[in-house]
């Protein structure tokens, strides 16, 4: 794929749709694509907290493990970006990414995705309504956001 094509992949995640086309090419160039196969884990409990994944084909689900077994918190399909909440601490995932179907991503590196927020207030605002909304349903009781539940509490 193009360049030019994953930077128009990126513009349709909703964290990415105003930055600077300049921005969002150095996030495509600095990103690597990877296929994960049904079943196979994208991210398990326990890895480092060092990418984020923009999913361009497929559906993952996220799956916490508790006393009861593995219970899934929610799913994720084209066009989401998993993981990146995590990307603010040091703490290792609290959960797991499984590919439910064949899957693509784009694999966004911890200090990429930082470097291109701190320079893009925009983005900064995005990813903290999004926070605060994770949240507020959290404190609710809803979990509209399941990617949250993944990431530490502090």
């Amino acid at each position: 794929m193009l360049l030019n094509d994953e930077v128009t992949l990126l513009r349709q995640v909703p964290y990415f749709s105003r930055i600077d086309p300049c921005k969002l090419k150095l996030l495509a160039f600095t990103s690597a694509r990877v296929c994960y196969r049904p079943g196979e884990a994208i991210f398990q409990c326990g890895d480092a907290s060092d990418s984020a994944y923009v999913i361009i084909d497929g559906t993952v689900e996220l799956v916490v493990s508790g006393p009861s077994g593995e219970n899934v918190v929610g799913s994720a399909a084209r066009n989401s970006i998993i993981g990146e909440m995590c990307l603010w601490g040091d703490a290792p995932r609290r959960g797991h990414a499984r590919a439910v179907t064949d899957v693509e991503v784009l694999r966004i590196g911890k200090d990429c995705f930082l470097k291109v927020m701190a320079d893009n207030p925009r983005m900064g605002i995005e990813v903290s309504r999004a926070l605060a909304e994770t949240l507020r349903d959290r404190a609710n009781g809803i979990g509209k956001r399941p990617v949250a539940v993944l990431e530490p509490a502090d």
